[in-house]
Formats: C-alpha cells, structure tokens, sequence
C-alpha cells in the first residue's frame, strides 16, 4: 500500500509541474520557447530584461502559480521517494541513491520559495541541487539492487541517468549543441520525473500483476495461498 501512494504521488509531481507549465506559459503576453527560456523564468516575479549571459525579456503574470507547482512538486517528490522503499532493494547504494533524491526534493522546494529575480544565488543552490544531487541520485538508482523492481529496470535507468548527467555538465558549462539552453536545462531538470513516472507505472503494474495472480490461485482448487 506505501508503494502504491507513493507511486500515486510521483504521477502526480510529473503531470502536475508539466501542465502547471502549460498554463503558466500561456500567460505570457510575448513568446516563450523551451529552448530559448529557462524554467525559472515562469516563476520571476518582476518584468524586466533578465540574465546578463544571456539577455531576454520575461515577464510571467502567472508566476505564483509556477512557485506554487516547484514546491509542491517537491513535497510529493519527496513522499514518492519515502513510501517506494520496498521497490528500492536492500543496499548502501540504494539508500544512498533515495538521500540524494530526498534533497534535490529540497532544491524544488527551494526554487519554489526563492525565484531567480529574488535572490539569485539561493535560486542557483536549489537548481544544483536539483540537476547536480538529483540526477547523482538517479545514477545511483540505477545500480539498485538486480533483485528489486528497481533494478530490474537498471538499462533504462542507466541510460536515463546519462543523459541526465550529460544535459546537466552542458547546462552549467553553458555548453550548447544546438537545444537551446532552455531545452538543455528541461533535459537535465526532468529526465528524474520521467524516470519516476515509468518507476510508478510499473509499480502499479506490477501490483496489479500480483493481484491477477493471486485471484486465479484463489480458482484452483488446492493452490497454496
């Protein structure tokens, strides 16, 4: 049942800071592309030409509602990553991988409660925290044990975590391959929310899978309970 609400939470953190964006995006009276723009800028408060590396104008009339989705994306971040233990396997890395996951929930819940236009640096430590530790911790997830669900998954983990950890390196080195750094910083900030909606999928699913077969047991006349 924890892993169930857990797995609940984590779709909701995805679907929710995804249409969050949608709606915040429409608002804006001038064109906001994912490549060209950052995440934060729908939580800036003010309107005004913004970042001297790379100047633009922005100016989100929606911004406490993107705040408001940063934050409470990390609390259920957070309470996905606490509940989903039995999915997880029995390790030093899988511990480790859930304490690093818990504090780049942290760093949602900072970026949330500091916008960039605010106080820049505090903003900064939130998104390392998220896009640094976060995706650490999806490395680590990935050698999670091979006799847990988690594990079962490690190629996909594996794979996700690497380009994760390579959007993120490009990201902050202000490396750009063609993406945008908008596009860039996406990649690095929610290859963890697709990894946690496929996790939470397949927990579901496999509960469901338990409850088929612990149904057609309950059929056969004699089958051990």
């Amino acid at each position: 049942m924890a892993a169930r609400i857990g797995a609940a939470a984590w779709l909701l953190a995805a679907v929710q800071i995804l249409v969050v964006q949608l709606v915040v995006e429409s608002g804006w009276h001038t064109p906001y592309s994912w490549a060209q723009y950052n995440i934060s800028d729908l939580g800036n408060v003010l309107c005004q030409i913004w970042d001297s590396t790379r100047p633009r104008y922005v100016c989100s009339p929606l911004h406490d509602a993107m705040n408001i989705s940063f934050v409470v994306h990390g609390a259920l971040l957070l309470a996905g990553t606490l509940l989903t233990g039995a999915c997880w396997g029995r390790s030093r890395i899988s511990a480790g991988a859930r304490i690093l996951l818990a504090v780049s929930a942290g760093g949602w819940v900072l970026v949330g409660l500091v916008p960039a236009d605010i106080d820049e640096n505090l903003h900064v430590l939130g998104a390392m925290l998220i896009m640094g530790l976060g995706n650490l911790g999806l490395l680590c997830a990935g050698f999670a044990p091979a006799d847990s669900l988690f594990g079962r998954l490690r190629p996909l983990t594996l794979a996700m975590a690497a380009l994760a950890v390579l959007a993120a390196w490009m990201f902050f080195g202000q490396h750009d391959p063609g993406m945008g750094m908008g596009g860039l910083e996406r990649i690095a900030a929610f290859a963890l929310d697709a990894w946690i909606l496929v996790m939470a999928l397949a927990i579901l699913r496999a509960r469901a899978r338990a409850r088929s077969h612990s149904r057609a047991r309950a059929r056969v006349p004699g089958a051990p309970a």
